[in-house]
């Protein structure tokens, strides 16, 4: 166990950071050349394979059959810590953005690069803002690009899934798009909320078959549970 602390301290963390920062200027330089749907998904893509890799956590993927590289999502998933991020990026095989806390903007280099990139910073501050998130997120939604979402807002405090926010399902309610629930199982072993650095493990990342607004009487109270259990049904011992 000693040596493996000192594998995270002077070597993994170190790489981290220099993968980090690579990758936000990578992102940050082609966004500004005019290649920002390239930039904005591949160069993070590889950032989280790498990440993975240097913390030795392992990923699966079941179901990427159930999406068609050309087709706009809106991805819904569950949150159980940072790896979640990790894991989408690297293994969903679908271009998308990420529809995040406007918070998250202040992280140096990365939030700006996130910006440069076309990530939708939410604002819920008042009715405009919020009618203007929409409208960015919309101006995106086309040609197989998608968005993802963590509907429950924060990560898990203890694993289980907390309660979904609206917002992700008012706007493919609003666009009319397939919502894709994603289950991401591991991830809180690996690094629970609070814990300050990660340990090997297992991830699995689960996509399920969409769900179409308004098929099947799928209203927006509908949506959220039927997907919310979705996830669910993919978590060994979590109960919709």
């Amino acid at each position: 166990m000693i040596f493996y602390r000192i594998y995270q301290i002077f070597i993994m963390l170190p790489l981290m950071l220099v993968a980090t920062t690579l990758t936000a200027l990578i992102t940050i330089v082609g966004s500004m050349l005019g290649a920002g749907k390239w930039a904005g998904y591949y160069p993070p893509a590889v950032w989280s394979r790498v990440m993975c890799w240097l913390t030795f956590v392992k990923v699966t993927v079941k179901g990427r059959e159930n999406i068609d590289p050309a087709t706009s999502y809106v991805f819904v998933a569950n949150h159980q810590g940072a790896y979640d991020i990790f894991t989408i990026y690297g293994w969903l095989g679908h271009n998308f953005r990420w529809l995040m806390k406007k918070e998250l903007r202040k992280i140096p280099l990365v939030g700006y690069a996130c910006e440069k990139a076309r990530q939708v910073y939410v604002d819920n501050s008042s009715p405009a803002r919020v009618k203007a998130t929409m409208q960015k997120a919309e101006a995106l939604l086309k040609g197989g690009m998608s968005v993802v979402v963590f509907p429950e807002g924060a990560r898990t405090w203890d694993g289980n899934i907390r309660p979904f926010k609206r917002g992700a399902y008012a706007l493919a309610m609003e666009f009319n798009l397939p919502v894709a629930p994603l289950t991401i199982d591991g991830a809180f072993k690996v690094m629970p909320r609070f814990a300050k650095l990660p340990r090997p493990g297992h991830i699995t990342l689960t996509i399920h078959p969409p769900v179409m607004p308004g098929a099947e009487g799928h209203d927006l109270a509908r949506l959220m549970t039927d997907t919310r259990a979705i996830i669910a049904s993919a978590l060994p011992g979590e109960k919709a």
